[in-house]
């Protein structure tokens, strides 16, 4: 590869990582607003089938782009972007938290209470979302490479859904136990959100395996890029 091509691949890999640290905050960031999306007019355990937080919908985009990075630029690169996002995560909450605490104005289109109310539990949010994303990234990325390894670079599929199905499902479980334990959301809940998180999740993996395919496709064709070959960075 030429270092013209590398130069290329590393603006790539900066795009996506600008993309993942873009999804996983704002994620933290809305997670308080709940919507019914209603395909199924169905109840699990109280909980309607796909009554979700709004935080759901950009997260599938992480896992996506960390399977496309692990794929093409490797697990340690994989592996990077997630420590980088976790500090993203951190620096927000800190902006958040010392914006919180500054008096607003009496003249402020949004005052210290209505701020509170959208923000007050981020703090919350974020450090339960980190405990699980983190869990849940390397879990991710450790199975994704393993089934890579196991069917040298062939069917990419297999190692997409199974590493993010269960990756998935650990990220689910671990932050709606963390909101419950910090009652952000009430354990009548749990059920039928886990199982209505991980089924949204799951679908969501499901039909962004051709987007994976088609990633993969562009990268190894402007790149000429051999089956289980990957990118090297500078």
């Amino acid at each position: 590869m030429t270092l013209k091509d590398k130069l290329v691949a590393q603006r790539i890999y900066m795009v996506l990582g600008a993309l993942f640290i873009t999804s996983l905050v704002v994620s933290n960031l809305i997670f308080q607003k709940f919507f019914y999306w209603y395909p199924f007019h169905l109840e699990i355990f109280g909980t309607k089938l796909f009554e979700l937080s709004v935080g759901i919908l950009p997260y599938p985009v992480t896992f996506l782009i960390t399977d496309l990075i692990s794929e093409i630029y490797g697990k340690k690169r994989a592996n990077d972007v997630v420590v980088v996002g976790i500090f993203a995560s951190i620096f927000s909450l800190i902006i958040i938290f010392v914006s919180n605490a500054a008096p607003a104005t009496s003249w402020s289109p949004v005052g210290n209470g209505m701020f509170s109310t959208v923000f007050g539990n981020t703090a919350l949010a974020v450090f339960a979302s980190m405990l699980a994303y983190l869990f849940a990234q390397f879990i991710d990325i450790h199975i994704y490479h393993f089934w890579k390894r196991l069917t040298q670079g062939k069917h990419l599929w297999l190692r997409n859904n199974f590493s993010t199905f269960s990756s998935q499902f650990v990220d689910t479980l671990t932050i709606l136990l963390l909101l419950c334990s910090f009652n952000i959301i009430a354990w009548d809940k749990f059920t039928g959100l886990l199982i209505a998180g991980f089924l949204f999740k799951a679908l969501i993996a499901l039909f962004d395996t051709p987007l994976l395919y088609l990633g993969v496709y562009i990268f190894k064709r402007r790149f000429n890029l051999k089956v289980n070959e990957e990118i090297e960075l500078l």
